[in-house]
């Protein structure tokens, strides 16, 4: 259970890091690197809480 929401939050911070950085370019830039944002953080809080 702890980790499912470790991994919620980490995933919707990397999420929102990567729209943050993809809007000063512009629409797609922003959704492209949301996902890339997200699956990184994904990955990364899946390997932490194991």
């Amino acid at each position: 259970m702890f980790a499912n929401i470790v991994v919620l939050i980490v995933a919707s911070v990397g999420g929102s890091v990567g729209w943050w950085l993809g809007s000063l370019v512009g629409f797609m830039t922003a959704f492209f690197l949301s996902l890339v944002g997200t699956a990184v953080g994904t990955f990364y809080a899946r390997k932490w809480t194991r």
